[in-house]
């Protein structure tokens, strides 16, 4: 099992920044693939962005203003949240699996899920 922490959400204006910060701890034998969902109020869950140690992927409603790093020492995923916007208000979680997903954007791929850190953004 492997346990997921997030940090970093919060409050902002719109065209504000956040960056989330996510770290796995636990059984962890193999490379990670870890990612991050949002669900809005009354929305199906949604990928954001991902990253293994071959590639990132994002949404096309991230692309340009978000972006994903990885500490792969420490276990820790970052993502990277600018010029925000009030669509993007949602509950943010981080997810990871061992290995490679084959739709890093599905959610179904995942196996390992954060409690998830709220993003606001209102003026």
């Amino acid at each position: 099992q492997v346990r997921l922490e997030e940090s970093g959400g919060g409050s902002v204006q719109p065209g504000g920044s956040l960056r989330l910060s996510c770290v796995a701890s636990g059984f962890i034998y193999s490379s990670l693939t870890m990612a991050w969902f949002r669900q809005a109020p009354g929305k199906e869950r949604e990928g954001v962005a991902s990253i293994n140690s071959i590639e990132t992927t994002y949404a096309d409603s991230a692309k340009g203003r978000f972006t994903i790093s990885k500490d792969n020492a420490e276990n820790i995923v970052y993502l990277q949240m600018n010029n925000l916007e009030v669509d993007d208000t949602a509950i943010y979680s981080c997810a990871a699996r061992h290995g490679t997903a084959i739709d890093p954007l599905d959610e179904e791929d995942y196996n390992n899920w954060g409690q998830g850190t709220q993003v606001t953004v209102s003026s």
